[in-house]
């Protein structure tokens, strides 16, 4: 004998799965550095209007996987982002 399904077991029939940054997902979201470009700004304490944009509000720096900056660009980022901060430049 089959078994009915009732509507509360419907749950698993969902063609669209809930996104959560918190779990791994399927869809993987593939950008380009945008400070590895050729024409991209170079990384300075003293560019503070670049280094403001990869800082949010509360003053904290953003992650590489929210602002799609590659492994070596965020670490020379986060230095000059603390560099600026000792100089009380931001």
């Amino acid at each position: 004998m089959k078994r009915r399904r009732n509507s509360k077991d419907k749950k698993g029939n969902n063609k669209f799965k809930k996104f959560n940054l918190f779990q791994k997902s399927e869809i993987k979201f593939n950008r380009a550095c945008p400070l590895s470009k050729k024409d991209a700004p170079e990384i300075d304490y003293k560019n503070i209007k670049l280094l403001k944009k990869y800082v949010s509000e509360s003053g904290r720096i953003m992650p590489s996987r929210v602002t799609s900056v590659s492994l070596k660009k965020q670490k020379e980022l986060s230095r000059s982002i603390k560099r600026a901060r000792l100089l009380a430049l931001i």
